[in-house]
């Protein structure tokens, strides 16, 4: 094959003229390649370049050597030089025109052909120079000196190559910028491209060693002097500074590394070796199996990629490859990953049969290994037979037997997940490790992990463990069992989530209940019958084991507090001593304590959690709890006279008493203050009291609609409280203000709808009860609205202005 040539010059020779032509141009060029042409050849000066350079200064500039791609499909390789002049803008280029669908003969590379003697520097005489038919090769690619080039690149080797690869499969990448001081080697840098691409992609790279305008360049790769690359900040240009800092970080391409790893071994002969293996181009996995076989120690990344090559292919490998394989695999090192570890586990399953054991188990050792001082390598262990000496495997156990039992029976491990533990005892059982004495401690971990996040990461590895070891599945469900009193919640989210096995001859009777408590709530809203139904499942009465009455109150009832109503029917069928035992009776004394104020059912509880739990409860809830028992001996008629004082005492005791406690016994003193039959002894006791929540108690219990029912309905109930509210004016001023109130916001508007028969009946009512001056004062009362509060307004400010 012959390549039409060209010549482009700034200056024909004996001229002084400058503008740039062609000189000389081959037959069958067409003229569309000329025209792309005249834009690729032209070259200006590098930065601070003399204005006229001397002939050693002349061999200082950089040599522009491009391979560039034209439109039509076709090529041109070329070689553009300085010539100096005035302005050191001279220039000679000369080209070779590659048709579409051609190469240079002996196909070889467009690098090779750097600094070739057939290159000139001169245009040859007559318009139409010869076809040439070799561009030889010049030394200066000799093996050794690109050796020696790859190893003072070797911060960059893993960063352009990466580059290289991507650049290759997608040409629309962003373009590489190779900042380099001298175009030759930027011309090595395409040189090692050359060796280690796929021969098609190596074929088809554009370049160019030198410009001054990266931004303008077409070529995928760009070299520039280390003045034009500041300019580079554009996302579409990977700049790589060869002549600067080393780039820091490693690189995530495992081809790329293993290409670095083997150019800084020195072995380039083995990317030939690595190219008739079979693999997808740019696989990394035939060339780091190369690699590892030759010797050459890769990254975590490179030994995973020829740990999966070999995997997908065990057929290719004899147990000599194999053996090689496996020892670079295992030989030391401080990097390994979990990925890795995960890609040699695929490796020992692929040959699993097809090799001896002596051959893999190394494999088996280095994944156990790993999975005990690993806590993120969760990986499918090797089987036992694996292994191919008993002895080897003792002395595994031996090495790895206080890792592995420090982090199972820790109970300060950061992190800890379920199915770490399980691949732990699962290792300790393929290594015949005996665990009898480290097994509750064991249990107890693992049963706290398991409460701690009930959703388990590994359930069903987990249930298959238990299914293997029934020691650990005895243990395990017995501390689950114990925690789940404190935590019955937790576990029976546990349970939910985990159909753990209850078959065999323990009883787990918390754990039962746990499994029963969902289907029990969801029968309806009655949670007392929800508690029966778990009390059933546990197997257990509360009398024989009144632990169960906690597990069950928890699950029930959660956060949550029992009604007083709930808590007496939970005192009643169980007894004070199972909740003693059990520890529930706060819960009693809680319910009765924080039960609505209108919840008759609080003051009996009250009385029997003091009758029952009298060395139990604290002096504060004995106060209150006292508070709600006065309530209820007054409702019943069993409390001794002086009841305001004896509320006010009991009050004392019970600081800080719960407002609804409060408001409950207030409110039925009020109550009972209310009524006709009151003792009139209490009412004047409570009229002097002068204790502005007792009081206030009275003025909300007159408002009641109860109150307001029987004022419409009895004259007699009107005089009464008429009576009442109109004497004692200097009882206090509380009293003052709440009995002007209720005369007016109460008993006002109901005397103002009564009839005259009723008006009449309250009059002779006033009479009867009081006397003639209380049925006048009635009668005056009624008439001239506001009377008495400003009577009462005169003489509260004359109390101000005495005071």
């Amino acid at each position: 094959m012959s390549l039409a040539q060209l010549h482009y010059t700034s200056a024909s020779a004996g001229e002084d003229g400058v503008g740039a032509r062609f000189t000389a141009v081959g037959g069958g060029i067409p003229t569309p390649v000329l025209t792309e042409a005249e834009q690729l050849l032209g070259y200006e000066p590098p930065a601070g370049a003399p204005y006229h350079p001397t002939t050693a200064e002349l061999r200082s500039f950089p040599e522009t050597f491009s391979f560039s791609a034209l439109s039509d499909g076709s090529h041109l390789l070329s070689r553009t030089v300085a010539l100096g002049g005035p302005g050191a803008g001279h220039f000679h280029a000369h080209a070779v025109h590659l048709p579409a669908g051609t190469r240079l003969p002996g196909d070889a590379l467009p690098i090779t052909a750097w600094r070739s003697p057939s290159w000139a520097s001169t245009t040859p005489d007559g318009g139409t120079p010869d076809r040439i038919s070799a561009l030889p090769a010049s030394a200066a690619f000799g093996q050794e000196a690109l050796n020696d080039f790859a190893v003072s690149r070797s911060p960059w080797l893993a960063t352009v190559f990466a580059d290289l690869r991507r650049v290759s499969e997608k040409p629309s990448s962003a373009q590489i910028v190779l900042v380099e001081r001298q175009s030759a080697d930027v011309a090595r840098w395409i040189a090692l491209a050359g060796a280690v691409l796929p021969p098609e992609d190596a074929q088809r790279l554009t370049f160019t060693t030198y410009t001054r305008r990266p931004a303008h360049s077409p070529h995928q790769v760009i070299g520039v002097l280390p003045d034009d690359a500041h300019e580079l900040t554009d996302p579409g240009f990977r700049v790589h500074a060869c002549a600067g800092r080393a780039p820091e970080g490693p690189v995530d391409d495992a081809w790329a590394e293993t290409v670095a790893r083997i150019w800084r071994g020195r072995a380039p002969e083995l990317f030939r070796a690595a190219s008739e293996l079979p693999g997808e181009p740019f696989a990394a996995g035939p060339l780091a199996f190369t690699a590892l076989h030759a010797g050459i120690a890769l990254g975590p990344n490179g030994r995973a990629a020829a740990a999966d090559w070999a995997a997908e292919r065990p057929y290719v490998l004899d147990e000599q490859q194999v053996r090689r394989l496996t020892t670079a695999l295992t030989a030391p090192a401080d990097d390994r990953t979990a990925a890795e570890s995960e890609s040699v586990a695929r490796l020992l399953a692929a040959l699993e049969g097809r090799v001896p054991a002596t051959a893999t188990a190394p494999l088996a050792a280095l994944l156990v290994t790993e999975a005990v001082r690993r806590s993120d390598a969760v990986l499918a262990l090797p089987p036992r037979s694996a292994f191919a000496e008993p002895a080897a495997v003792k002395e595994l156990a031996d090495e790895l037997a206080p890792d592995l039992l420090a982090e199972l029976t820790s109970e300060t491990t950061v992190g800890e997940t379920i199915g770490r533990q399980v691949q732990l005892l699962r290792i300790a059982r393929l290594l015949d490790m005996d665990l009898t004495e480290q097994l509750p401690s064991v249990a107890r971990h693992m049963a706290r992990t398991l409460l701690a996040a009930p959703a388990p990461d590994s359930g069903p590895a987990l249930l298959d463990l238990l299914d293997e070891q029934f020691d650990v599945r005895t243990a395990l469900l017995g501390e689950l069992d114990q925690l789940a009193l404190t935590a019955p919640s937790a576990a029976e989210e546990l349970l939910t989530r985990v159909a753990l096995p209850f078959t065999g001859a323990q009883a787990l009777p918390h754990l039962r209940m746990c499994a029963e408590a969902p289907r029990a709530k969801e029968q309806g809203s009655d949670r007392i019958m929800a508690l029966h139904t778990v009390l059933r499942a546990a197997g257990f009465s509360p009398f024989a084991e009144p632990l169960v009455l906690r597990t069950a109150i928890g699950l029930i009832w959660g956060d949550a507090t029992p009604t007083a109503g709930e808590a007496r029917l939970l005192l009643g069928e169980s007894g004070s001593d199972s909740h003693r035992t059990a520890g529930t009776w706060s819960h009693l004394v809680a319910a009765a304590l924080s039960a609505p104020s209108d919840d008759a059912e609080a003051a009996e509880l009250a009385h029997d959690l003091l009758r029952c739990f009298p060395q139990e409860i604290d002096a504060r809830a004995h106060g209150a709890l006292r508070l709600l028992e006065f309530a209820r001996d007054v409702r019943s008629g069993e409390s001794p006279p002086g009841w305001p004082a004896r509320a006010t005492a009991l009050r004392a005791r019970a600081e800080p008493v719960e407002p609804t406690v409060l408001e409950h016994t207030y409110g039925t003193l009020a109550q009972f203050l209310l009524a006709p039959e009151r003792p009139e002894a209490e009412l004047y006791a409570f009229v002097h009291s002068d204790d502005p929540d007792l009081i206030a108690a009275y003025g909300r219990a007159a408002r009641h609609d109860s109150v307001l029912a029987r004022l419409r309905a009895e004259p007699a109930y009107v005089a009464d409280c008429f009576t009442v509210w109109t004497s004692h004016p200097h009882a206090g001023r509380a009293w003052s203000e709440t009995r002007a109130a209720l005369l007016e916001d109460v008993l006002r508007p109901v005397v103002r709808d009564l009839s005259g028969s009723e008006i009449a009946a309250v009059e002779k009512a006033a009479e009867q009860t009081g006397s003639s001056r209380t049925a006048e004062a009635f009668r005056t009362w009624r008439r001239r609205p506001g009377t008495f509060g400003r009577r009462l307004g005169s003489r509260l400010a004359a109390r101000v202005r005495r005071s």
